[in-house]
């Protein structure tokens, strides 16, 4: 499975329900890589897309605790073992989780890839990604030129998990 995000220089990824800074071309890689994917998200996640509704293109799935919840175009799970057991479905390389905070940490240990966009810039933010620069099983494996949108300055990053032999 892969993991997606754009992260600040503190590894946030959110303030108040919102992304910290929208970046056109994270917004459009992040739709060439999971169009015609599966995405793997939070309520939160979902209701912070535009119009509440799942994204067009992709075989959504929603994880939350609250039994009632439903919404067309998306399957609804609550929990990660029933995550995991409908994803079975779909090959590993095609699946991507795509926030927020807790479903990052829930579903990093089931992941080898991680796309991530990381602007070197401090936000306000309550709502983080796991550093991986901290974890020793994950090594950046490529690394785009530097980028620039307006004053901010990003590289795109893919890290790999390393498996232990």
């Amino acid at each position: 499975m892969n993991l997606i995000a754009a992260v600040d220089a503190n590894w946030g990824i959110g303030y108040k329900g919102k992304l910290l800074v929208s970046i056109p071309k994270d917004m459009k890689l992040f739709q060439e890589m999971t169009m015609g994917k599966v995405v793997v998200m939070g309520r939160k996640t979902l209701e912070g897309l535009p119009g509440g509704i799942p994204l067009a293109g992709r075989t959504n799935f929603v994880l939350t605790s609250r039994t009632d919840f439903r919404i067309r175009n998306a399957t609804v799970v609550h929990s990660v073992e029933e995550a995991r057991k409908e994803l079975e479905h779909y090959r590993d390389e095609d699946i991507f989780v795509i926030g927020g905070e807790s479903i990052y940490r829930q579903f990093l240990p089931f992941c080898s890839v991680a796309h991530i966009t990381k602007i070197d810039e401090k936000f306000e933010a309550d709502a983080f990604f796991p550093n991986l620069d901290e974890k020793c099983d994950w090594k950046i494996s490529a690394d785009s030129e530097e980028q620039t949108y307006f004053d901010l300055e990003y590289r795109f990053l893919k890290y790999e998990r390393i498996l232990s032999e």
